[in-house]
């Protein structure tokens, strides 16, 4: 099975250095046009790789489908890996979508330059890859020798989706926020952005000159009051590790939404990367039509809920539907995000053509 996970990551980590260092070598704004390309890329090889599960875990590729699944105690066929696949695959897009909204609110308070954004997410995802990565092992761990830790995690989920309902979303400063007080503690932070720095050091030649045609050179006094020689992050630093904090909390609640599906560990990585992986072109995608899908949010709460539901009723539930229980999740949970989508777009549309020009 070692290989199977080795070239999995082998491709990974192709398509990363084909993005940033071919792709994005020069810093620039990534335009609709380009974006909706990415995420039409990273869609689709994030739905055809349920193909590739089918066969391999049908025919045993790499000693694959030979493992009891714990969350249902059966062996996965190629058909039941696919669709466990394609259900957390769907479950972590659609949850992604909501840490699209911070990291905008992010990039919004911090002023991050539309340039730079792109390098921060690629950072970011790649920071991403490696917490989940660890998060996943642990709750194999976990699910593997205490069952009863899906009851736990279905609580949990029904927790967090009634609480994303209830709330209201509120814009905080990141001056206000507590990780970036507790950076300022031990890093100081300049002022003004540097080019595509995320550190910079006093008196060298990244301080003193713009790194980017068309940034503005100008002095920065927390720069020119720290000793020479002394490193300093920059505010894209900081933007970099809100976003890797806001994953990090999003993990918590998507993680074990996927563990409630499946425990197969090559099942929940894959799935996971694959969602995470189009997030940056989703972003530069989405990022200006938030305030338009405001139904989105009820409906990823509603999944939480039914993800929940399912992971504590999952014994009646299979009882109940038969060998179709993993598919009918999956159509409810399609069904539920385009109803979200759908009804925003609608909506939104009404709201336009009943506004009377001022």
């Amino acid at each position: 099975m070692i290989w199977a996970w080795l070239i999995f990551l082998g491709f990974v980590f192709a398509m990363l250095a084909l993005d940033l260092g071919v792709f994005h070598r020069k810093s620039h704004v990534v335009g609709f046009k380009e974006s909706l390309g990415w995420s039409a890329v990273w869609i689709t090889l994030g739905l055809s790789f349920s193909i590739l599960v089918y066969f391999a875990y049908e025919l045993h590729w790499f000693e694959l489908g030979h493992s009891v699944d714990a969350v249902d105690k059966v062996v996965n066929t190629g058909k039941l890996a696919a669709t466990k696949y394609l259900t957390a695959y769907v479950v972590e897009k659609s949850l992604s979508v909501d840490n699209i909204f911070v990291i905008a609110m992010v990039f919004g308070s911090l002023a991050v330059p539309a340039r730079y954004q792109h390098r921060v997410l690629f950072w970011g995802i790649l920071g991403a890859l490696m917490m989940r990565g660890a998060m996943i092992g642990l709750g194999s761990v976990l699910v593997q020798n205490f069952h009863a830790i899906l009851y736990v995690f279905g609580a949990f989920l029904i927790f967090t989706g009634i609480k994303m309902l209830v709330m209201e979303e509120k814009e905080e400063h990141p001056e206000n926020n507590p990780v970036v007080r507790w950076i300022r503690k031990f890093f100081p932070i300049t002022r003004d952005f540097h080019g595509q720095h995320f550190m910079v050091r006093a008196g060298s030649q990244w301080s003193r000159e713009a790194a980017e045609p068309g940034d503005e050179t100008k002095p920065d006094p927390i720069v020119d009051a720290a000793p020479t020689g002394k490193w300093l992050l920059t505010p894209l630093a900081v933007a970099l590790i809100l976003v890797e904090v806001t994953d990090l909390i999003f993990a918590v609640d998507s993680i074990p939404a996927v563990f409630a599906i499946t425990a197969d560990p090559f099942l929940v990585f894959t799935s996971n990367v694959f969602a995470i992986l189009g997030l940056r072109s989703l972003y530069f995608a989405l990022a200006g039509l938030i305030t338009k899908f405001r139904y989105l949010k009820p409906a990823l709460s509603l999944i939480l809920v039914l993800v929940g539901v399912k992971m504590l009723a999952a014994k009646w539930l299979k009882i109940w539907l038969g060998d179709s229980f993993n598919l009918t999740v999956l159509s409810v949970i399609i069904a539920i995000l385009a109803t979200g989508i759908i009804t925003s777009i609608i909506v939104g549309t009404k709201d336009e053509g009943g506004a009377t020009p001022s």
